[in-house]
């Protein structure tokens, strides 16, 4: 045989040997790969987590409100510069069903970000609906517990998160869980049958996997005063506090899971639990009695921090800041963009300060993300 037809058999063997070995590689490569474990949701969340600069993480713990009914330069610079995580709509955003979905839509494509965003309204019932002309405004609470029907919670619940599901809105800051109050705003003044009415409408939320949110902790009830002007300081006991406002979000808490919802701190004092601090910058009532005593693990938001009760007493930066160092997950904002980005840069100096820990700012974005996660994909 000649060197030429040597040479060319012998690269003929050695392509035919390659050729088998890689498929031999290609078939184990694979196996591994079946055997390898999909990553479990935790998982999932530190992943995401760890890959996130500090600026990244401190934008999912920021809800705000935007201006106009369709995205512009504004809110794209919040969206950008700071990674705010979380929108809340109000009626200055709702022109029709049609606009708010294309909102919503834009909102997210924007983002930007390694998480859905949060969007969420105030759809209460009564005298707290956003959106008449296009959402089917639910009645009061008050009007659905004076029937004594909880199929009724049920129901407005279940028909509400449709729509706003369908608006591409995936948070409703309802039900609310306070006894009594004004405006018609709560289900009645009895702690157990506030408690049935609170789990039903919690069922109709959690079959369209819309997050809600139990507000206003520890119950705003017995407050005398609107905190959207000032504070406003309840003087019960804490028998008393324990035995009638704490129940409703007890109850909750020990019944359904903690992703499926919020817990929405007010800003009143309770001078039983502290007699400086309104609970929404309380570390008595945000860590030990809501997470450690009651054992909730969920988001803790805060209400609006513009509202009179706290905004006339501290500076924006201020009022993040001690939110978060009292435990709270996520702080809202609904006016002004320069307090939102005030609020903003004061927890991210706070961190690299070391008055805040990364390791603080990690357990709230963590309980974030999971339920981002839950939620992704079912507006």
């Amino acid at each position: 045989m000649s060197k030429k037809k040597w040479a060319l058999a012998l690269s003929l063997m050695v392509g035919a040997l390659a050729l088998c070995t890689g498929c031999q590689l290609s078939a184990d490569t694979g196996r591994a790969l079946e055997d390898k474990p999909a990553q479990t949701l935790d998982e999932q969340v530190d992943s995401i987590v760890d890959s996130m600069t500090l600026p990244e993480k401190v934008g999912q713990m920021v809800m705000i409100g935007i201006y106009g009914t369709d995205v512009n330069d504004d809110s794209l610079f919040m969206l950008h510069q700071y990674h705010i995580g979380n929108i809340i709509l109000f009626d200055r955003n709702l022109e029709s069903a049609e606009q708010t979905k294309a909102l919503t839509d834009h909102l997210r494509e924007q983002a930007e970000q390694k998480v859905p965003l949060f969007i969420g309204i105030d759809e209460e019932g009564g005298a707290v609906v956003r959106g008449k002309a296009f959402i089917t405004p639910p009645p009061s609470q008050q009007e659905i517990g004076a029937s004594g029907d909880v199929t009724k919670a049920e129901g407005w619940a279940d028909r509400t998160a449709q729509q706003l599901k369908n608006l591409g809105i995936n948070v409703n800051f309802a039900p609310v869980a306070d006894l009594g109050g004004t405006r018609g705003r709560s289900y009645g003044q009895d702690p157990e049958q506030v408690t049935k009415f609170l789990a039903a409408a919690a069922q109709g939320y959690e079959k369209n996997r819309v997050m809600y949110a139990l507000k206003h902790f520890p119950g705003i009830g017995r407050g005398t005063v609107d905190t959207h002007l000032d504070v406003s300081t309840v003087m019960a006991s804490r028998e008393e506090l324990m035995q009638n406002d704490v129940v409703p979000f007890k109850g909750i808490i020990s019944s359904r899971s903690e992703e499926d919802y919020f817990i929405l701190v007010g800003h009143l004092k309770y001078l039983a639990f502290d007699p400086e601090r309104p609970a929404s910058q309380s570390p008595a009532i945000v860590t030990d009695l809501l997470r450690k005593e009651l054992g909730y693990d969920g988001i803790i938001i805060t209400d609006d921090l513009n509202m009179g009760a706290v905004a006339k007493y501290s500076s924006p930066r201020e009022r993040g800041i001690q939110s978060v160092k009292a435990g709270v997950d996520m702080i809202m904002m609904c006016h002004e963009y320069s307090y939102a980005a005030d609020a903003y840069l004061g927890i991210l100096e706070a961190v690299e300060n070391g008055e805040i820990s990364q390791q603080r700012i990690d357990e709230s974005v963590k309980r974030i993300v999971k339920a981002k996660l839950l939620h992704q994909g079912k507006e």
